[in-house]
């Protein structure tokens, strides 16, 4: 039986992350998606992706990741993983989580 693989597109500080791990779940602390099981490349590849090793430096110990719900993007069950990635993000119609206005004084 093969293992479910997951790609979890969020947004990181004006970032989209893309990762691709073996298990996603409603986290026990309201408003948070969990993954597990970050997969990333073969280390013996000719090729160096410097995104795909800023991340695996960045999650590297990182046993599960907790992803504030309003961040996620998207989740898709793949057939295979792929590259992990950061790349700009160009979508401008995301708002900001809505704060209380300042009070005047």
């Amino acid at each position: 039986m093969q293992k479910s693989i997951y790609r979890v597109a969020f947004l990181n500080q004006d970032k989209v992350y893309e990762v691709y791990c073996r298990h996603v779940y409603q986290s026990d602390m309201y408003g948070f998606i969990e993954i597990e099981e970050l997969i990333f490349g073969e280390k013996s590849q000719l090729l160096v992706d410097p995104s795909e090793e800023k991340l695996q430096n960045e999650f590297s110990g990182v046993k599960r990741s907790f992803i504030p719900m309003h961040s996620i993007i998207r989740i898709d069950e793949v057939d295979k993983g792929g590259a992990s990635k950061i790349s700009d993000s160009k979508v401008s119609s995301i708002a900001p989580f809505p704060v209380a206005p300042p009070k005047g004084n």
